[in-house]
């Protein structure tokens, strides 16, 4: 059976649908800065020896990583309003999607921090240097450019998790199709300019972090 495209309600569709690019946009932009954030810090606290600090860090991280996104955002958006928590549904989804890609982002990062030869720490340590200094100074401007890449492909990653979020009534480019389709039950022209505004995104943007990784490996 076919089924003819209405273009012309695609394109009156399209302004609604950019509205909701917007947010996802946003909800990606925030999302990522809170995990890479995050991630950092948890990867450095990870490395502590203090096992006070580094045992807890580690068991968060894989609790986080082992439990579904989505089960996290229904238990941030309705459950902790019981206990008095509450934040507007645009706030829980950045949060939900900055923490759980942190988990992410901190294995990254540690990977990134072990690369650093173990000579720059001892030089570290007989110049004296304090631990922020060691961290600001030597071993962060090392680790972080080798790992860009990867950060590139979960910012990716979450772009295209974002549409979770409509789970939870956060109008994105996924939640204002399916309104469109729920209102005038064109759902094909919906979902389908939905598809092409998320390629039209993310094809270009992996073809960058592609780019981007094949020149940091033609550093020396």
């Amino acid at each position: 059976m076919s089924y003819d495209i209405n273009w012309e309600y695609s394109r009156e569709l399209f302004p609604d649908l950019l509205d909701g690019l917007v947010v996802t946009l946003q909800a990606t932009s925030f999302g990522i800065i809170l995990a890479m954030s995050l991630g950092l810090v948890f990867a450095i606290l990870r490395r502590s020896e203090v096992r006070a600090i580094s045992w807890p860090t580690a068991w968060v991280i894989e609790f986080i990583r082992s439990t579904p996104l989505l089960v996290q955002l229904f238990m941030l958006f309705y459950v902790l309003p019981q206990y008095g928590l509450r934040m507007d549904a645009f706030t829980t989804g950045v949060v939900a999607l900055g923490v759980h890609y942190a988990t992410y982002t901190s294995e990254v990062y540690r990977s990134g921090i072990e690369g650093v030869p173990r000579g720059q720490w001892e030089a570290s340590t007989a110049l004296n240097l304090s631990t922020v200094t060691t961290w600001s100074r030597v071993v962060l401007p090392q680790a972080i450019p080798v790992v860009i890449p990867a950060l590139g492909n979960y910012l990716i990653a979450m772009f295209k998790e974002v549409p979770l979020l409509a789970t939870i009534t956060v109008l994105d480019v996924l939640g204002e199709g399916r309104a469109a389709c729920t209102r005038t039950g064109n759902c094909v022209e919906a979902y389908t300019m939905v598809g092409m505004l998320f390629l039209a995104i993310s094809i270009p943007s992996s073809v960058l972090v592609r780019q981007l990784e094949a020149r940091l490996a033609r550093q020396p």
